[in-house]
């Protein structure tokens, strides 16, 4: 079971090294063909904008993001399984846009397994819109690729 956690707990912080290996163990749970710790290293060596949803010592989700010049890539965004259909992916949306528009980005940008029908339906509904489809991008069973659907939002 779940725990239910109120978002006046939550409070977000700067994904770093130290906090690899509870982001890695979220990771492992939520996905068949999760990110590494290189991919996190260098995400993190790159500058790119990582922030950890925390509540209390429990860590509930992350984020990954790119700056470009006027527009932001969503790179990795997870909420741990035990608290997934809570809000919180919304509310890591909402920071993500908040910090995007701080950085002059007039798009946010992210690209999404075509199987993942649940994320689809949360970006749709935080105002996402699909605008192409990129053949045979993520590794999927036995050696296959899966298409990803590429959304973005005007800022």
């Amino acid at each position: 079971m779940s725990a239910v956690l109120q978002p006046a707990e939550a409070r977000f912080e700067p994904l770093t090294a130290e906090r690899l290996d509870a982001v890695l163990h979220i990771e492992q749970q939520a996905y068949p063909h999760p990110w590494t710790r290189g991919n996190f290293s260098d995400a993190i060596a790159s500058g790119y904008q990582g922030q950890l949803l925390m509540a209390g010592d429990a860590l509930l989700g992350y984020f990954v993001a790119m700056k470009g010049v006027d527009e932001v890539h969503l790179l990795n965004i997870t909420v741990a399984p035990a608290y997934q259909r809570q809000g919180w992916a919304r509310v890591m949306l909402d920071a993500l846009a908040i910090w995007a528009r701080g950085q002059g980005a007039d798009w946010l940008w992210l690209e999404v397994r075509v199987s993942n029908a649940r994320a689809i339906g949360v970006y749709e509904n935080h105002g996402y819109r699909r605008v192409g489809l990129r053949k045979r991008y993520y590794p999927a069973e036995h050696g296959q690729r899966e298409d990803a659907v590429v959304m973005s939002l005007h800022l």
